[in-house]
């Protein structure tokens, strides 16, 4: 009895020393445990992710690709999937399971024996207090402090808060953080459209997801998903049936290159610094925003061909530059081909090394050892290159353009690769390509809903590979006859009208003090003498277009160019009649968008709503009050009728007039190359001195679209290269397939407007049977066959600049 004693009391003491040292232990790891109470407000870095305006994605930006998920809306199975995988009595221990560190003990015998990887008893509420508070240390000390934080999380916390904490936090591969980003990522689907196998396969890979990759280690991701699915049916979460099933289903991953994506660099990246400078750089990339944004998919890819084939277009007429590299040798020619970097912006096209030379084609090889052939066709564009974008004589044969050696971009002619051998059992003849070079002149082309100000296409240069910049907003350049359309706009409301009469004749004016005489000319070298208003803005005579601002003067055109949001401050000098200031091309675009929605004001957006991480709107372009717009049901009724609250800048008639003549620029004017388009089109061609910047702007009653063209180191494009030859096409080729299919109204006549047919060379009213137009006047203004040709209002401006009105003298130096 006194040793049954002794022993007893011995134990007791052992126990309470036991029981002070846990004290203690605990004690000692509880004194700087972190504040678990944060996790009530759990934020997370959410992705931000744009849309285009049909409502597929166009860009992600995030630190951790994320989309948060409450519980309620993340399915049961996959919920159970990974209970059943991770921690299998988390719904009935306290945050530590004793029975799971009891096997995990077990397991880890054999495993030290059998030299297999450890395993741990972590549960759930463990990992939450891990992932969020501590780190991945394996220690005592880190899996103590691990423990503690669990059993507190689990007083302060219900199992579906712990479970929400952790499906959102955890990382599954793949750059995806949590279960929703990671069932997009791995398999294209939403949450709810999991099948079970799939859920189970995602909660395989919280131990390790690269050891479960599912196609570098297929074998090792099979097995554990089938592990997953096991163990929910012995967890009775599903029946023998659905494991079955689940089993048998391949493990096929979405290839995140196949995404139904939009593809519009330039116009994300707008949109991304627009946010950053509205909201900051955390909110976007943690914010979780949902951006939808302005761009149409179908006109931004139309924008991307046209603006690129036009740029190669003008490159080719100038010839060609040379190779990009040479091969001295030829031992592995292809390992060496391949080691050549592929130059920025050379998309799809391939490197490829001339191999022999031939009297009509060149042999060429590629990197993957398949070899082709360049015909002569394709190389009679490769005249030499010239200084100042001159070409040398048209080459002959392929020697004039290639040696063998030289390392060149090629295109197949053909989508359809030859196979090696032939239908009679031969060798197949080699598969042909085209000889390729990266632009060097740049651009940008901007579409624009001119009712709205949404920007529906945007595309700042050839290749966003090459260069970020982007010439649509960033680049300040000079219109030149672009500009024309606001001093003639000036006029009109200063009443001229379209038939008034200016002299296209010689001109000089003094320039100040020892400056000497400015003398304006015309691009053609010409002169026409007396011509209508309208035929100077259709052939963008120059000398009349100054004539036209000393009339009028500068204060009303500077006005202009400030209320259509073209310049902000024109410098006051006369040439700017010849566009001589600088702006923008989304600038220039927008408004010629308000030219043809009547000269309404429009402020251009990229972003038409921005929704924030729980859903409400934080920002909308449009914010005018609809009060028929909430309704639950429509049944083909009539849409609901908005104000239109837009500013009116300009008076309406003037406009109509100005578009009318514009209309004349495509019909009979620089821009007659459009009028095959068949459409009703307005616009303006565009040049500047010494043809440094070529443009093109026009609309039709509901499409504004402008083109700009030009090096980013202004230098000339080359004589004769106008707005009308570089970027008129450019905007022809985009309008013709951006409006086929569709009906395009006439452009709409406002109300205190007469139409009168006249003869558009003299803008007398046509005699009967003589072919005219029908030209607009305000009620009172319109000509007769008697009118004079020459109307008052001239006597301060005269040829060779014998008098200059006082208003503009001492202007200093002009363009």
């Amino acid at each position: 009895m006194r040793l049954l004693g002794w022993i007893v009391s011995s134990f007791a003491v052992l126990l309470a020393l036991a029981g002070l040292a846990g004290v203690g232990l605990i004690a000692y790891y509880s004194r700087d445990l972190p504040d678990y109470s944060q996790l009530a407000d759990y934020r997370p870095p959410v992705t931000t992710r744009l849309y285009a305006g049909d409502g597929r994605l166009m860009a992600e930006y995030a630190t951790e690709n994320r989309l948060f998920v409450p519980i309620e809306a993340i399915p049961d199975h996959v919920v159970q999937a990974f209970v059943s995988a991770e921690d299998q009595h988390f719904y009935s221990h306290n945050g530590v399971d004793p029975r799971g560190i009891v096997r995990a003990v077990i397991d880890n015998v054999g495993n030290v024996l059998s030299g297999r990887r450890l395993v741990g008893a972590s549960t759930i509420t463990q990992q939450v207090a891990r992932n969020f508070m501590l780190n991945n240390d394996v220690t005592f000390d880190r899996k103590m402090r691990e423990a503690l934080l669990a059993l507190r999380i689990e007083r302060a916390f219900t199992k579906d808060e712990i479970l929400e904490l952790y499906l959102n936090e955890i990382y599954l591969g793949r750059n995806s953080y949590g279960v929703a980003a990671a069932a997009l990522n791995y398999f294209d689907r939403s949450l709810p459209e999991l099948t079970l196998a799939q859920a189970a396969y995602l909660a395989a890979l919280p131990k390790a997801p690269n050891n479960y990759h599912p196609v570098n280690r297929r074998e090792a991701a099979i097995t554990r998903r089938n592990y997953v699915i096991n163990r929910m049916l012995e967890d009775g979460a599903i029946t023998e049936a659905e494991a079955q099933a689940a089993i048998a289903e391949p493990l096929e991953v979405f290839d995140r290159q196949d995404a139904d994506t939009v593809t519009a660099e330039y116009f994300a990246e707008e949109v991304r610094r627009e946010l950053v400078g509205l909201y900051g750089s955390d909110a976007l990339y943690g914010g979780g925003m949902v951006v939808r944004t302005t761009l149409d998919p179908r006109l931004q890819d139309i924008a991307d061909r046209a603006l690129r084939s036009g740029l190669i277009t003008y490159d080719r007429r100038h010839g060609w530059r040379g190779p990009l590299d040479r091969l001295e040798t030829f031992d592995d020619w292809p390992g060496q081909l391949a080691a050549i970097e592929r130059p920025a912006g050379a998309g799809t096209w391939s490197l490829a090394v001339v191999l022999e030379m031939g009297a009509d084609s060149a042999a060429v090889g590629l990197a993957d050892r398949s070899r082709g052939t360049i015909p002569m066709a394709e190389l009679a564009w490769a005249r030499p290159w010239r200084e100042n974008q001159r070409v040398g004589p048209a080459p002959s044969a392929p020697g004039d353009v290639l040696a063998v050696g030289d390392v060149v971009l090629v295109e197949p002619l053909s989508d359809i690769a030859v196979t090696p051998v032939a239908a009679d059992g031969g060798d197949a003849p080699p598969r042909e390509y085209g000889l390729r070079q990266i632009p060097e002149i740049q651009g940008a082309i901007v579409a624009m809903d001119p009712h709205t100000g949404r920007i529906l296409a945007m595309s700042g240069g050839y290749s966003f590979e090459m260069s970020e910049f982007n010439r649509a907003t960033q680049a300040a350049r000079q219109p030149g006859s672009a500009f024309k359309p606001f001093i003639y706009l000036a006029a009109l409301d200063a009443g001229f009208t379209p038939s008034t009469t200016l002299l296209d004749m010689p001109l000089a004016l003094s320039q100040g003090a020892g400056l000497g005489m400015w003398s304006p000319g015309n691009y053609s070298g010409d002169f026409l003498g007396p011509i209508p208003l309208r035929r100077g803005l259709e052939l963008s005579r120059n000398v009349v277009t100054v004539r036209l601002l000393l009339s009028v003067g500068l204060d009303p055109v500077t006005q202009i160019a400030r209320n259509f949001g073209i310049m902000d401050d024109m410098p006051p000098l006369l040439s700017m009649a010849l566009g001589a200031g600088e702006t923008t091309p989304l600038r220039l675009t927008a408004a010629y968008a308000m030219l043809a929605n009547g000269g309404r004001y429009i402020t251009p957006t990229l972003i038409d709503r921005i929704q924030d991480r729980n859903g409400d709107t934080v920002y909308r372009h449009d914010d005018r009050v609809c009060a028929a717009c909430p309704r639950d049901l429509w049944n083909d009724d009539a849409p609901p009728d908005l104000p239109n609250d837009r500013a009116q800048i300009a008076d309406p008639v003037s406009i109509y007039q100005v578009v009318s003549m514009m209309e004349g620029v495509v019909q009979r004017g620089t821009a007659a190359r459009l009028r095959s388009l068949g459409i009703p089109l307005a616009g303006k061609t565009g040049t500047s001195n010494d043809f440094f910047d070529a443009w093109f702007v026009g609309f039709t009653p509901d499409l504004a679209v402008g083109v700009f063209t030009g090096f980013d180191t202004p230098r000339t494009l080359g004589a004769n290269e106008t707005g009308g030859a570089v970027a008129a096409p450019i905007f022809g080729a985009f309008m013709a397939e951006a409006m086929d299919g569709i009906e395009v109204p006439p452009f709409r006549i406002p109300p205190g407007v007469r139409m009168v047919r006249i003869n558009p060379g003299t803008g007398l009213t046509s005699a009967a049977g003589e072919a005219g137009i029908w030209e607009a006047y305000r009620p009172g203004t319109e000509p007769t066959a008697t009118d004079e040709t020459v109307p008052g209002g001239f006597g301060s401006v005269t040829a060779f600049g014998e008098s200059v009105p006082s208003a503009i003298q001492g202007l200093g130096t002009l363009y």
